[in-house]
């Protein structure tokens, strides 16, 4: 059971060689679009020659009975605990084993320093971590790999490795706008991402090229390789969802640094109580306070003014948040109006919508084909307004066409006080000054 990254992992690290367990299907959720595929032979390996469909977790009951399935793997991040049990008791009235894989399994060894960026809630802040723990690496003189976490939703085939150095790089690839969020500012900043399907592949590649690698985890999934330092990113924003959401909870009990993010904009009390539950799950780990700033790049004023803010599409979905970066900056500056796009959705989007209700005045900036960019772009169109106020992290005036002026929200992450991540890392950037040491102590 899956979402079109973790799943394919689990296959290729544990299952692909053995020739005891036949695999019947995958089961594909949360991202549109992503069923009626078929991971293919040349991924799949001998023992599957014509590959292993990939069909919707909506037809999981009837898959486990039809093919006498034994046992059923849940292999996908950003669950309420609560929701995991009601799929895992899916699974046992069909009659099947309901099963988690764990780090040992599936885990990979890379051979150069690995540092591990993950969370407990998809948007507490992985992203801005991670390009601060790269560029404090790259600072450091060395060659910095990031790995992202998997967005495998097109060609699997030609996905498999992939290797962005450049914005010519991403391009080529046509990706998603998801994609694009998580490759751009990266790259901007000099460092070279590599993503794909095969993770195997894709280490041997980045280890090749680089002297540490800072893995970028997705959602609040579990990292791919086994890190030398292990940082999690909690939100504040978001109390109590530390402890009760799927796997963040093992991420935080695993941390070797815990990240307590964006307390510029949550309430003291909020920070106080993750800062316990913190304290109470992983007494030991190190912690580091920090800021999330908004900044809105120069353009119109927003005072006002009729404002349209559109925001991190995962963020709002499966991670639950009514709002995000561009709502802050858009509220800072005083507009007359943030105007509600939903009466105006088209097609995906308004779907997208009526899966998410939670989901406040604000438009999810989801791209996952063609045709939900395009209904994206005729939304925008759509709605009566002086100025668009974006939130994502790339500049999605280069992919759409729209007759509103873009505002874009740009945010970084800034530590508070000591101990910052600079200081967290320090153990680990002595040992890269004396490779001969990395070795001995890994």
């Amino acid at each position: 059971m899956g979402a079109g990254g973790r799943d394919f992992h689990d296959f290729n690290t544990v299952f692909r060689e053995d020739d005891s367990v036949q695999v019947v299907a995958f089961t594909a959720a949360q991202i549109p679009g992503i069923d009626g595929r078929v991971y293919p032979p040349s991924l799949a390996g001998r023992l599957y020659p014509e590959g292993i469909p990939i069909r919707p977790e909506e037809e999981l009951s009837e898959i486990v009975r039809s093919e006498g399935v034994d046992t059923v793997v849940l292999s996908y991040s950003d669950l309420s605990h609560e929701d995991v049990m009601h799929k895992a008791s899916r699974v046992l009235a069909a009659g099947a084993d309901f099963t988690l894989l764990g780090p040992h399994a599936t885990m990979l060894e890379a051979t150069l320093p690995v540092v591990a960026v993950t969370a407990v809630r998809t948007g507490a802040g992985k992203s801005q971590t991670s390009r601060r723990i790269g560029s404090l690496l790259a600072q450091g003189g060395h060659r910095v790999g990031l790995v992202r976490h998997p967005m495998p939703y097109g060609d699997l085939e030609a996905m498999r490795v992939q290797r962005f150095a450049t914005f010519e790089d991403i391009d080529d690839a046509h990706p998603t706008i998801e994609e694009r969020e998580e490759y751009e500012e990266p790259v901007s900043l000099g460092m070279t991402v590599y993503a794909g399907v095969d993770y195997a592949a894709v280490l041997e590649l980045a280890q090749a090229e680089c002297d540490v690698l800072v893995w970028d985890g997705g959602n609040n999934d579990l990292p791919f390789f086994r890190p030398d330092v292990h940082v999690v990113v909690v939100d504040p924003l978001r109390p109590g969802h530390e402890r009760t959401y799927h796997p963040g909870e093992a991420n935080l009990l695993r941390a070797d640094v815990v990240v307590v993010n964006k307390v510029d904009s949550a309430a003291p009390d909020q920070v106080r109580a993750v800062l316990r539950a913190v304290a109470a799950a992983n007494p030991l780990a190190t912690v580091v306070t920090a800021e999330s700033p908004v900044e809105l790049d120069p353009g119109p004023s927003l005072r006002g003014r009729r404002v349209l803010v559109v925001e991190d599409g995962p963020t709002l979905t499966h991670g639950g948040m009514g709002h995000g970066a561009g709502w802050v900056a858009a509220r800072e500056e005083e507009p007359a109006e943030i105007v509600d796009p939903r009466p105006f959705a088209h097609g995906s989007i308004a779907d997208v919508f009526a899966a998410y209700p939670h989901v406040g005045p604000v438009l999810p900036a989801m791209g996952y084909s063609e045709a939900m960019l395009e209904d994206l772009e005729r939304t925008i169109e759509a709605v009566d307004v002086d100025v668009v106020v974006t939130g994502t992290p790339i500049d999605l005036g280069r992919l759409l066409t729209t007759r509103h002026p873009i505002r874009r929200a740009r945010y970084s992450l800034r530590e508070v006080g000591r101990p910052t991540l600079a200081d967290a890392l320090a153990p680990l950037m002595r040992l890269l000054r004396n490779p001969a040491n990395v070795a001995a102590a890994r």
